[in-house]
Protein backbone atom coordinates (compact mmCIF):
# COMPACT_ATOMS: atom_id res chain seq x y z
CA UNK A 1 0.00 0.00 0.00
CA UNK A 2 1.51 3.32 -1.11
CA UNK A 3 1.94 6.08 1.45
CA UNK A 4 1.05 9.74 1.00
CA UNK A 5 4.09 12.02 0.84
CA UNK A 6 3.99 15.55 2.27
CA UNK A 7 6.27 18.54 1.79
CA UNK A 8 7.94 19.85 4.96
CA UNK A 9 9.14 23.45 4.72
CA UNK A 10 11.80 24.88 7.06
CA UNK A 11 10.71 28.39 8.04
CA UNK A 12 13.13 31.19 7.19
CA UNK A 13 15.04 29.13 4.64
CA UNK A 14 14.69 27.68 1.16
CA UNK A 15 15.09 24.15 2.51
CA UNK A 16 12.31 21.61 2.31
CA UNK A 17 12.03 17.84 2.20
CA UNK A 18 9.42 15.16 1.48
CA UNK A 19 8.12 12.99 4.29
CA UNK A 20 5.82 10.00 3.89
CA UNK A 21 3.03 9.75 6.45
CA UNK A 22 4.55 6.52 7.80
CA UNK A 23 7.96 8.15 8.30
CA UNK A 24 9.17 10.59 10.95
CA UNK A 25 10.30 14.16 10.29
CA UNK A 26 13.80 13.51 11.61
CA UNK A 27 14.49 10.42 9.53
CA UNK A 28 12.92 11.86 6.37
CA UNK A 29 15.01 15.01 6.76
CA UNK A 30 18.22 13.01 7.10
CA UNK A 31 17.27 10.98 4.01
CA UNK A 32 17.18 14.30 2.14
CA UNK A 33 20.53 15.42 3.54
CA UNK A 34 19.03 17.99 5.94
CA UNK A 35 21.23 18.49 9.02
CA UNK A 36 18.44 17.91 11.57
CA UNK A 37 19.98 17.76 15.09
CA UNK A 38 19.44 14.52 17.01
CA UNK A 39 21.11 12.17 19.45
CA UNK A 40 19.06 9.22 20.70
CA UNK A 41 16.45 8.88 17.89
CA UNK A 42 14.07 7.20 20.37
CA UNK A 43 12.30 10.10 22.09
CA UNK A 44 14.37 10.39 25.25
CA UNK A 45 16.94 13.15 24.81
CA UNK A 46 14.95 16.02 23.29
CA UNK A 47 17.73 17.20 20.98
CA UNK A 48 15.51 16.94 17.89
CA UNK A 49 12.93 19.48 19.09
CA UNK A 50 11.28 21.76 16.55
CA UNK A 51 8.33 24.15 16.54
CA UNK A 52 5.27 23.47 14.40
CA UNK A 53 4.15 26.69 12.67
CA UNK A 54 1.61 25.36 10.16
CA UNK A 55 -0.08 22.03 9.48
CA UNK A 56 -1.15 18.97 11.42
CA UNK A 57 1.03 16.13 12.68
CA UNK A 58 0.75 13.11 14.98
CA UNK A 59 3.14 11.68 17.56
CA UNK A 60 4.32 8.08 17.72
CA UNK A 61 4.88 8.54 21.48
CA UNK A 62 2.91 11.46 22.97
CA UNK A 63 4.42 10.88 26.43
CA UNK A 64 8.05 10.83 25.23
CA UNK A 65 10.29 12.16 28.05
CA UNK A 66 12.27 14.32 25.62
CA UNK A 67 9.29 16.72 25.43
CA UNK A 68 8.08 18.69 28.47
CA UNK A 69 4.58 20.01 29.13
CA UNK A 70 5.95 23.49 28.45
CA UNK A 71 7.23 22.31 25.06
CA UNK A 72 3.83 20.86 24.20
CA UNK A 73 2.12 24.11 25.16
CA UNK A 74 4.43 25.94 22.76
CA UNK A 75 3.54 23.58 19.88
CA UNK A 76 6.93 21.89 19.89
CA UNK A 77 7.51 18.33 18.79
CA UNK A 78 10.26 15.74 18.61
CA UNK A 79 11.50 15.05 15.10
CA UNK A 80 12.07 11.37 15.87
CA UNK A 81 8.48 10.88 17.06
CA UNK A 82 6.49 13.20 14.74
CA UNK A 83 4.67 12.16 11.58
CA UNK A 84 2.96 14.56 9.15
CA UNK A 85 -0.75 14.40 8.35
CA UNK A 86 -0.26 16.88 5.51
CA UNK A 87 2.16 19.64 4.44
CA UNK A 88 3.97 21.29 7.36
CA UNK A 89 5.99 24.38 8.08
CA UNK A 90 8.38 23.96 10.99
CA UNK A 91 10.94 26.12 12.75
CA UNK A 92 14.23 24.30 13.19
CA UNK A 93 17.81 25.29 13.84
CA UNK A 94 19.97 22.99 11.72
CA UNK A 95 23.62 22.24 12.52
CA UNK A 96 26.21 21.16 9.95
CA UNK A 97 27.70 18.55 12.28
CA UNK A 98 24.47 16.53 11.96
CA UNK A 99 24.57 16.40 8.17
CA UNK A 100 24.51 12.66 7.41
CA UNK A 101 27.75 11.12 6.16
CA UNK A 102 25.55 8.51 4.46
CA UNK A 103 21.84 9.14 4.02
CA UNK A 104 19.61 6.63 5.84
CA UNK A 105 17.90 3.97 3.75
CA UNK A 106 14.75 1.98 4.56
CA UNK A 107 15.01 -1.57 3.29
CA UNK A 108 13.65 -5.01 3.95
CA UNK A 109 16.19 -7.46 5.33
CA UNK A 110 16.23 -11.24 5.63
CA UNK A 111 17.35 -12.94 8.82
CA UNK A 112 20.25 -15.29 8.03
CA UNK A 113 21.55 -16.71 11.31
CA UNK A 114 22.51 -16.03 14.91
CA UNK A 115 25.03 -17.29 17.41
CA UNK A 116 25.46 -16.89 21.17
CA UNK A 117 28.19 -14.65 22.57
CA UNK A 118 27.31 -15.03 26.27
CA UNK A 119 24.37 -16.50 28.19
CA UNK A 120 22.18 -13.49 27.30
CA UNK A 121 23.96 -11.79 24.38
CA UNK A 122 23.81 -13.01 20.77
CA UNK A 123 24.79 -11.74 17.34
CA UNK A 124 22.12 -11.64 14.61
CA UNK A 125 22.99 -11.53 10.93
CA UNK A 126 20.71 -9.99 8.27
CA UNK A 127 21.03 -9.57 4.52
CA UNK A 128 19.47 -6.36 3.21
CA UNK A 129 17.48 -6.11 -0.03
CA UNK A 130 19.10 -2.73 -0.72
CA UNK A 131 22.80 -1.97 -0.16
CA UNK A 132 23.34 0.25 2.90
CA UNK A 133 26.38 2.48 3.43
CA UNK A 134 27.36 2.94 7.07
CA UNK A 135 30.40 3.84 9.14
CA UNK A 136 31.86 1.72 11.93
CA UNK A 137 30.11 2.61 15.19
CA UNK A 138 26.74 3.60 13.71
CA UNK A 139 23.35 2.03 14.40
CA UNK A 140 20.09 1.21 12.61
CA UNK A 141 16.42 0.93 13.54
CA UNK A 142 14.96 -2.56 13.20
CA UNK A 143 11.19 -2.95 12.83
CA UNK A 144 10.01 -6.49 13.55
CA UNK A 145 6.59 -7.89 12.61
CA UNK A 146 4.04 -7.58 15.37
CA UNK A 147 6.30 -5.40 17.56
CA UNK A 148 5.18 -1.85 18.30
CA UNK A 149 7.89 0.59 17.22
CA UNK A 150 11.42 -0.01 15.93
CA UNK A 151 14.39 -1.02 18.09
CA UNK A 152 17.76 0.74 17.82
CA UNK A 153 20.65 -1.71 17.44
CA UNK A 154 24.28 -0.96 16.59
CA UNK A 155 26.05 -2.78 13.78
CA UNK A 156 28.95 -4.94 14.92
CA UNK A 157 30.46 -5.61 11.50
CA UNK A 158 32.89 -3.16 9.94
CA UNK A 159 31.52 -0.15 8.08
CA UNK A 160 32.95 1.67 5.07
CA UNK A 161 36.67 2.32 5.33
CA UNK A 162 38.85 4.98 3.69
CA UNK A 163 36.11 6.24 1.37
CA UNK A 164 35.40 2.74 0.06
CA UNK A 165 32.49 3.15 -2.35
CA UNK A 166 31.14 -0.35 -1.78
CA UNK A 167 28.05 -0.59 0.37
CA UNK A 168 27.13 -3.42 2.70
CA UNK A 169 24.30 -5.88 2.22
CA UNK A 170 25.09 -7.74 5.43
CA UNK A 171 24.34 -6.14 8.79
CA UNK A 172 25.15 -7.80 12.09
CA UNK A 173 23.73 -6.73 15.46
CA UNK A 174 24.72 -7.88 18.95
CA UNK A 175 21.61 -7.86 21.12
CA UNK A 176 21.15 -8.63 24.80
CA UNK A 177 18.03 -10.45 25.92
CA UNK A 178 16.12 -7.95 28.06
CA UNK A 179 13.83 -9.49 30.70
CA UNK A 180 10.29 -8.66 29.59
CA UNK A 181 11.55 -7.00 26.42
CA UNK A 182 9.28 -7.70 23.44
CA UNK A 183 11.90 -6.82 20.82
CA UNK A 184 14.69 -9.01 22.16
CA UNK A 185 12.23 -11.85 22.89
CA UNK A 186 11.15 -11.77 19.24
CA UNK A 187 14.76 -11.95 18.06
CA UNK A 188 15.79 -14.72 20.44
CA UNK A 189 12.64 -16.87 20.42
CA UNK A 190 10.58 -16.24 17.28
CA UNK A 191 12.83 -15.18 14.41
CA UNK A 192 13.59 -18.05 12.02
CA UNK A 193 16.04 -17.97 9.10
CA UNK A 194 14.30 -16.43 6.09
CA UNK A 195 12.09 -14.13 8.19
CA UNK A 196 11.97 -10.51 7.10
CA UNK A 197 12.26 -7.26 9.03
CA UNK A 198 12.61 -3.62 8.01
CA UNK A 199 15.94 -1.93 8.65
CA UNK A 200 16.30 1.85 8.61
CA UNK A 201 19.77 3.35 8.81
CA UNK A 202 22.45 4.32 9.33
CA UNK A 203 22.15 6.74 12.24
CA UNK A 204 24.48 7.94 14.96
CA UNK A 205 27.33 10.38 15.44
CA UNK A 206 29.72 8.07 17.33
CA UNK A 207 31.35 6.68 14.21
CA UNK A 208 35.06 6.00 13.70
CA UNK A 209 37.13 9.09 12.89
CA UNK A 210 39.79 7.68 10.55
CA UNK A 211 41.64 10.96 10.05
CA UNK A 212 42.35 11.58 13.74
CA UNK A 213 45.96 10.87 14.67
CA UNK A 214 45.37 9.76 18.25
CA UNK A 215 45.32 6.38 19.92
CA UNK A 216 41.84 4.99 20.61
CA UNK A 217 40.03 3.98 23.78
CA UNK A 218 36.83 1.94 23.43
CA UNK A 219 34.73 1.37 26.57
CA UNK A 220 31.78 -1.03 26.37
CA UNK A 221 29.25 -2.74 28.58
CA UNK A 222 26.39 -5.10 27.72
CA UNK A 223 25.26 -4.87 24.09
CA UNK A 224 27.41 -1.75 23.79
CA UNK A 225 29.95 -4.34 22.71
CA UNK A 226 28.59 -4.13 19.15
CA UNK A 227 29.57 -0.57 18.14
CA UNK A 228 32.87 -0.80 19.98
CA UNK A 229 33.77 -4.03 18.15
CA UNK A 230 32.76 -2.30 14.91
CA UNK A 231 35.04 0.64 15.80
CA UNK A 232 37.92 -1.74 16.51
CA UNK A 233 37.36 -3.67 13.30
CA UNK A 234 37.27 -0.41 11.37
CA UNK A 235 40.44 0.91 13.00
CA UNK A 236 42.35 -2.29 12.22
CA UNK A 237 41.07 -2.30 8.63
CA UNK A 238 41.93 1.31 7.81
CA UNK A 239 45.26 2.01 6.09
CA UNK A 240 45.12 5.48 7.64
CA UNK A 241 45.18 4.02 11.15
CA UNK A 242 47.88 1.36 10.94
CA UNK A 243 50.01 3.21 13.52
CA UNK A 244 47.18 3.75 16.03
CA UNK A 245 47.00 1.68 19.20
CA UNK A 246 43.60 0.65 20.54
CA UNK A 247 42.66 -0.01 24.17
CA UNK A 248 39.39 -1.91 24.70
CA UNK A 249 37.80 -1.89 28.17
CA UNK A 250 34.73 -4.05 28.82
CA UNK A 251 32.68 -3.61 31.98
CA UNK A 252 30.70 -6.67 33.10
CA UNK A 253 28.62 -7.60 36.14
CA UNK A 254 29.94 -11.16 36.41
CA UNK A 255 32.45 -13.54 34.84
CA UNK A 256 29.76 -15.07 32.63
CA UNK A 257 29.11 -11.62 31.10
CA UNK A 258 32.70 -11.04 29.95
CA UNK A 259 33.07 -11.12 26.16
CA UNK A 260 34.68 -9.57 23.12
CA UNK A 261 38.30 -10.65 23.37
CA UNK A 262 37.99 -13.46 20.81
CA UNK A 263 36.60 -11.00 18.22
CA UNK A 264 39.47 -8.62 18.81
CA UNK A 265 42.16 -11.30 18.72
CA UNK A 266 40.91 -12.25 15.26
CA UNK A 267 42.03 -8.83 13.97
CA UNK A 268 45.28 -8.73 12.08
CA UNK A 269 48.08 -7.17 14.18
CA UNK A 270 45.98 -7.16 17.38
CA UNK A 271 48.82 -8.51 19.52
CA UNK A 272 51.05 -5.59 18.50
CA UNK A 273 48.51 -2.75 18.55
CA UNK A 274 45.65 -3.86 20.76
CA UNK A 275 44.99 -4.16 24.49
CA UNK A 276 41.89 -5.69 26.16
CA UNK A 277 40.84 -5.23 29.77
CA UNK A 278 37.79 -6.75 31.48
CA UNK A 279 36.39 -5.14 34.64
CA UNK A 280 33.97 -7.05 36.89
CA UNK A 281 31.59 -5.14 39.18
CA UNK A 282 29.25 -7.78 40.61
CA UNK A 283 31.29 -10.78 41.74
CA UNK A 284 31.65 -11.22 45.54
CA UNK A 285 34.97 -10.33 47.12
CA UNK A 286 35.61 -14.02 47.80
CA UNK A 287 35.44 -14.89 44.10
CA UNK A 288 38.74 -15.60 42.37
CA UNK A 289 38.99 -13.50 39.23
CA UNK A 290 41.37 -14.41 36.38
CA UNK A 291 44.61 -12.47 36.78
CA UNK A 292 44.08 -10.09 33.82
CA UNK A 293 40.66 -8.99 35.10
CA UNK A 294 40.07 -6.02 37.38
CA UNK A 295 37.41 -5.68 40.07
CA UNK A 296 35.27 -2.53 40.14
CA UNK A 297 33.73 -0.21 37.56
CA UNK A 298 34.82 0.68 34.05
CA UNK A 299 35.08 4.44 34.64
CA UNK A 300 37.36 3.96 37.66
CA UNK A 301 39.54 1.47 35.78
CA UNK A 302 39.90 3.90 32.86
CA UNK A 303 40.87 6.77 35.17
CA UNK A 304 43.38 4.64 37.08
CA UNK A 305 44.92 3.21 33.91
CA UNK A 306 45.31 6.40 31.89
CA UNK A 307 44.72 9.49 34.04
CA UNK A 308 45.55 12.68 32.17
CA UNK A 309 46.77 10.65 29.18
CA UNK A 310 43.08 10.45 28.23
CA UNK A 311 43.46 14.03 27.00
CA UNK A 312 45.55 12.69 24.10
CA UNK A 313 43.15 9.87 23.15
CA UNK A 314 40.08 9.52 20.92
CA UNK A 315 37.40 7.94 23.11
CA UNK A 316 34.31 5.93 22.12
CA UNK A 317 31.87 4.31 24.52
CA UNK A 318 28.54 2.48 24.57
CA UNK A 319 26.64 0.54 27.19
CA UNK A 320 24.29 0.94 30.17
CA UNK A 321 23.22 4.50 30.95
CA UNK A 322 24.81 4.54 34.40
CA UNK A 323 28.14 3.38 33.01
CA UNK A 324 28.02 6.11 30.36
CA UNK A 325 27.10 8.83 32.86
CA UNK A 326 29.89 7.81 35.23
CA UNK A 327 32.46 7.63 32.46
CA UNK A 328 31.44 10.99 31.02
CA UNK A 329 31.79 12.63 34.44
CA UNK A 330 35.23 11.05 34.84
CA UNK A 331 36.36 12.35 31.46
CA UNK A 332 35.09 15.84 32.24
CA UNK A 333 36.87 15.81 35.61
CA UNK A 334 40.09 14.84 33.83
CA UNK A 335 39.60 17.73 31.39
CA UNK A 336 39.32 15.56 28.28
CA UNK A 337 38.19 17.75 25.35
CA UNK A 338 34.61 16.74 24.55
CA UNK A 339 35.21 16.83 20.79
CA UNK A 340 37.41 13.73 21.39
CA UNK A 341 34.55 11.83 23.09
CA UNK A 342 31.96 9.98 21.01
CA UNK A 343 28.78 8.17 22.15
CA UNK A 344 25.15 7.77 21.14
CA UNK A 345 22.47 8.34 23.76
CA UNK A 346 19.98 5.55 22.95
CA UNK A 347 21.84 3.04 25.17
Amino acid sequence: MSQAVHLIQLAGSDQSFPCADNDTLLRAALRSGIAFPYECNVGSCGNCKFELLEGVMSSCWPEAPGLSDKDRAKNRGLGCQSRPSGPLQIKLRTSDKYAPQHRPVRTTATFVSSHAITHDLSEFKFETATPVAFLSGQYALVQMPGIAGPRAYSMSNVGLINGNSQTRQVMEFQVRRVPGGHGSAHLFDQLAPGAQVEIDGPYGMAYLREDVERDILCVAGGSGLAPMVSIARGAFSSPKMRDRKLHFYYGARSLQDVCGLDMLQALSDWDARGHYQAIISGEPDTANLPVPYLRGFAHDAVAQSFGERLQQMEIYFAGPALMGQSLLKTLIDLKVPMDQVHFDQFY
